[in-house]
């Protein structure tokens, strides 16, 4: 029994790790998309290029 529950504790820690890598991986997509809209939105028709409007 006390097998058992450390294999799932192993097993639980081991798809933590695996969400939080790829939350990691989809916050730097997302951060650089970010930075492309934001350079995208300057000049002199800054309202087209927009992804959102604030």
């Amino acid at each position: 029994m006390l097998i058992v529950l450390a294999l799932l504790l192993v097993f639980l820690f081991f798809g933590l790790g695996f969400a939080v890598h790829l939350l990691w991986i989809a916050a730097v997509v997302l951060f650089v998309f970010w930075i492309v809209g934001f350079a995208l939105g300057r000049g002199a028709n800054a309202g087209s290029h927009r992804f959102y409007r604030w």
